[in-house]
C-alpha cells in the first residue's frame, strides 16, 4: 500500500506513520512546520525497510501539494490512500481572533483537506481507485467554546467528505473520516491539568485517546471495502 499522510511530525500523524511503516507500507509523509523534526521521523520508521518520501511544505499551498503528489507518484508509482491530517488550532474567543489568525486556520484545516484531495485524485483514477480519511474533530459536529473557527473547519471537513463519497465512490475512490475526541497530543497543551482532568471527567472510557488508537482506526478504514461517506466517532463515549 502506497500512503500519504499529511501532518505527519508529530502527534496522529507521527502515529499513522509509524503504524503504516511497520506494517510495511510505503509511506509519503508532509510536515509544514519542522522540516529536522520530519526528516528524524523518516529515519526512524525507514528502519521498518519500507520506502519513505519526506515532503516539506505548507499544505495550504496548492502548487506545494501538487508537488507533493507528484513526487508520491514518481517514487512509489501510485498513491492508494490519502490521510488528510494535517491542522492547526485557535484557543480564544472569536471576538479576539484577527482576520489573519482565522483565514490560517481555514486554509491549513479545510483548504489544506480541499487541496491535498483536489491534487491526489487524478493519480488515484489514473491507477483505478483509492481512498481518503480525513482526520477531523467531534467539535465539527457540535461546536467548541473558544475554538469558534476550528469547529467550522472540521465540520467542513465532514461535509467535504460525504459530498467527496457521494462523487468519487463510483469511481472506486472511498471517502470517510475519524471525529477525534480528545486524542493525548500537543494540541491540548493549552489546558492546565486541572482543566483536563475535568475533561477527562466527562468521558465516559476515562482518559484520554491514544494517537495510536486514531491509526488503528484509520488501518481499519482501509481495509472496510463496503464503508464509505462516514464520519466515524473516535470519542471514548464523550458525545
Amino acid at each position: 500500500m502506497k500512503i500519504f499522510i499529511s501532518g505527519a511530525s508529530r502527534g496522529i500523524g507521527a502515529a499513522m506513520a509509524r503504524h503504516f511503516a511497520a506494517h510495511g507500507h510505503d509511506v509519503a509523509i508532509n510536515g509544514g512546520n519542522d522540516k529536522a523534526v520530519l526528516l528524524a521521523i523518516a529515519d526512524e520508521i525507514s528502519a521498518y525497510g519500507g520506502r519513505v518520501l519526506p515532503l516539506f511544505g505548507d499544505v495550504a499551498d496548492y502548487a506545494a501539494v501538487q508537488d507533493f503528489f507528484a513526487q508520491t507518484d514518481k517514487t512509489f508509482g501510485k498513491i492508494d490512500v490519502v490521510i488528510n491530517n494535517a491542522a492547526i488550532s485557535h484557543v480564544g474567543f472569536f471576538a479576539d481572533m484577527t482576520q489573519a489568525e482565522w483565514r490560517r486556520v481555514v486554509d491549513v484545516n479545510l483548504g489544506g483537506v480541499i487541496n491535498c484531495t483536489h491534487a491526489a485524485i487524478p493519480y488515484m483514477l489514473r491507477h483505478g481507485g483509492g481512498q481518503f480519511i480525513n482526520v477531523s474533530s467531534i467539535w465539527g459536529s457540535v461546536g467548541a467554546s473558544c475554538e469558534a473557527v476550528y469547529s467550522a473547519t472540521k465540520g467542513g471537513v465532514d461535509a467535504f467528505t460525504k459530498a467527496l463519497a457521494k462523487e468519487l465512490t463510483p469511481s472506486g475512490i472511498r471517502a470517510n473520516a475519524i471525529a477525534c475526541g480528545v486524542i493525548d497530543t500537543g494540541m491540548n497543551d493549552f489546558l492546565s491539568a486541572e482543566e483536563m482532568a475535568e475533561l477527562v471527567a466527562q468521558i465516559p472510557l476515562g482518559r484520554q485517546g491514544k494517537p495510536e488508537e486514531v491509526a488503528h482506526l484509520a488501518d481499519f478504514l482501509i481495509g472496510a471495502k463496503y464503508v464509505t461517506g462516514q464520519i466515524i466517532a473516535l470519542d471514548g463515549g464523550i458525545l
